[in-house]
């Protein structure tokens, strides 16, 4: 027993009890002490946290911007509810000229008064030039592809006028497949004093040498067959089993005696008014956040 002591001492040293210090790995020495004994000692009385907003700062030239626009959008829907009460004085207007009385047509008409005859039923009488017909085109109707097709009248006092006769289908464009669909002799034509479309940005130009027409150029037409620039749209009521009869035989479908002019403004008011309230919200909302803002508790550095 005594040369293992012996032996221990050797290994380990002293075997007092003060001199050796067992340590538990992952455990730190705790101090008794005091730590407001310290001189260099500061608590958070002395170095208190603070407030600090997050969040990020908006420009101004944003805010003006995100404010113009629901300015601009509500002056566009003002400016809507004008073009809705014209629109709707103007289709006023044509209906009630379309419940007049037919109005024989001069003999020579004032192209720059067609404005006051606008949607005026008329009656003319005369022959079909169809030496000198026009194809339209290509139009659709009812999903079908086809052509206007638009025929010179000469009347009895020697004036002559264009006549759009209505829709014939793409298979019927040769005149030899519609023979009953070029009447001869004199015919008396009720129609509407029409100034026609004006071509879009994807029209195509006319080609009059090639005989292909993609818009009614009223007077570029007239000039291509010798007449007045007169447009008149041929007007009829077909029912079912008539509007199929013509289709067969290739006589031209002409449109109905009313006003086809579209009024959306309606909706173009709703969709402003709209786009202004909501980017109005919007706005409001980043105000009340630019001024507000969000605040955290920062810690003072030096505590």
């Amino acid at each position: 027993m005594e040369a293992s002591r012996l032996l221990l001492r050797r290994a380990f040293g002293p075997s007092s009890r003060d001199s050796l210090s067992f340590k538990r790995p992952g455990l730190r020495n705790q101090s008794t002490s005091n730590p407001a004994d310290n001189p260099n000692f500061t608590s958070i009385v002395d170095n208190p946290p603070t407030l600090v907003r997050s969040g990020r700062k908006h420009s101004l030239l944003g805010l003006t911007l995100l404010a113009a626009i629901p300015v601009t959008a509500f002056a566009l829907g003002c400016w809507q509810v004008k073009r809705l009460e014209w629109k709707t004085n103007l289709i006023a207007k044509y209906e009630h000229r379309l419940q007049r009385e037919p109005l024989p047509l001069p003999p020579h008409v004032d192209p720059t008064a067609l404005d006051e005859f606008d949607y005026r039923i008329v009656t003319a009488k005369g022959r079909y030039c169809h030496d000198r017909e026009m194809l339209l085109g290509p139009r659709l109707r009812d999903g079908d592809n086809g052509y206007l097709v638009i025929t010179p009248l000469k009347r009895k006092d020697g004036s002559t006028i264009l006549v759009c006769r209505g829709w014939i289908p793409k298979e019927k464009a040769q005149q030899s497949a519609r023979p009953e669909g070029l009447p001869q002799g004199e015919v008396q034509v009720m129609g509407l004093l029409r100034a026609p479309w004006k071509k879009n940005m994807f029209t195509p130009a006319n080609k009059p040498d090639e005989g292909s027409w993609y818009f009614p150029d009223v007077k570029q037409m007239a000039d291509h067959a010798h007449a007045q620039p007169i447009w008149v749209e041929e007007v009829m009521s077909p029912d079912l089993l008539e509007g199929y009869r013509r289709i067969d035989k290739g006589i031209p479908i002409g449109r109905p005696a009313e006003v086809n002019l579209r009024n959306n403004h309606t909706q173009y008011i709703f969709t402003w008014f709209s786009l202004s309230l909501a980017t109005s919200v919007m706005l409001f909302m980043v105000m009340k956040q630019s001024r507000g803002g969000n605040t955290r508790v920062r810690r003072n550095v030096n505590w």
